[in-house]
């Protein structure tokens, strides 16, 4: 059942636990990440971020994500990530994506209030929600496909402090755009930790306490973070909880070892087959986890 955002999302956060995003940038991980929400009857958000739009176009991925979702006996959300270039968030809505991160985070704060202002006016009265970004989201190369060099992207938590959303600032920010969802900053980064992270829990509550009660607070980077820091961070006020680049890394060590393995004479099929049964595992466990014991 495809759906957008917005009343999952009310739902998670009425029952304390979050909805993972998880990117599906191949049919399989799609397939994976479906089948993994309908077997524990969770809804789940699936996504296509700007930076994977290189590896395979939004044109193709973007109506596989959607058919699939369609079909699905769960609620499950086809929603666009990190759309920073307006002309990319064009073209996710003309696919049929009826969420979208419009995310002006680098731009400075009055820019991206303005145009993220703009986009909500447009998006609200076609069903489409918004999801903004408030603190711009510190990134590892591993996370850019090598657009920039690795050894300048190494970040360690005192670091990452400099990009933190301050939660007077997300208040105005809300109240002023509109916008369903908000991607805030307190510990988290896209991409590999060169350190184990520490989430700064007491200012996600502050952000939770601060931001209207019609805008959700949205946790990027969990991927990597142990797991019961996550937790916390659910249940002092994130809802929807981005997630990929560990599953990805882990998924890409099982295919390695399969081969290694069978000395190489495993089949294509066999193998991408034993890799979507990986995926999904994997999913199941990152959804019972956020979950957080509901």
């Amino acid at each position: 059942m495809l759906v957008n955002m917005k009343e999952i999302l009310e739902i998670a956060e009425k029952e304390q636990y979050a909805i993972p995003c998880i990117n599906t940038p191949n049919v399989e991980t799609i397939r994976a990440v479906i089948g993994a929400a309908e077997e524990l009857n969770t809804p789940i958000i699936i996504d296509h971020a700007q930076v994977h739009d290189p590896l395979i176009p939004i044109e193709r991925i973007g109506p596989e994500m959607l058919k699939y979702a369609k079909a699905a006996s769960v609620p499950v959300c086809v929603h666009l990530d990190h759309g920073s270039d307006y002309d990319f968030v064009l073209r996710a809505l003309k696919v049929g994506f009826p969420s979208i991160m419009y995310d002006c985070s680098a731009l400075p704060y009055e820019e991206n209030l303005k145009r993220v202002k703009e986009f909500v006016k447009i998006a609200h009265p076609a069903g489409i929600t918004v999801e903004a970004e408030l603190g711009v989201m510190a990134s590892t190369a591993e996370d850019t496909h090598g657009e920039e060099d690795a050894e300048s992207r190494v970040l360690t938590n005192e670091d990452i402090k400099e990009f933190f959303t301050e939660p007077e600032e997300a208040k105005a920010f809300a109240e002023e755009t509109g916008c369903d969802a908000l991607a805030v900053c307190f510990g988290t980064m896209h991409g590999i930790y060169a350190e184990p992270p520490v989430l700064d829990i007491d200012r996600v509550k502050a952000l939770r306490a601060a931001i209207p009660d019609t805008c959700r607070v949205v946790m990027h980077g969990a991927s990597g973070v142990e797991f019961s820091q996550v937790q916390e961070a659910i249940t002092a006020g994130c809802s929807k909880v981005n997630y990929y680049s560990y599953m990805a890394k882990a998924a890409t060590k099982f295919v390695a070892d399969r081969v290694a393995e069978t000395d190489g004479k495993i089949a294509y099929h066999e193998l991408q087959e034993e890799a979507f049964e990986f995926m999904k595992g994997y999913a199941k466990d990152v959804i019972k986890a956020f979950k957080n014991g509901k």
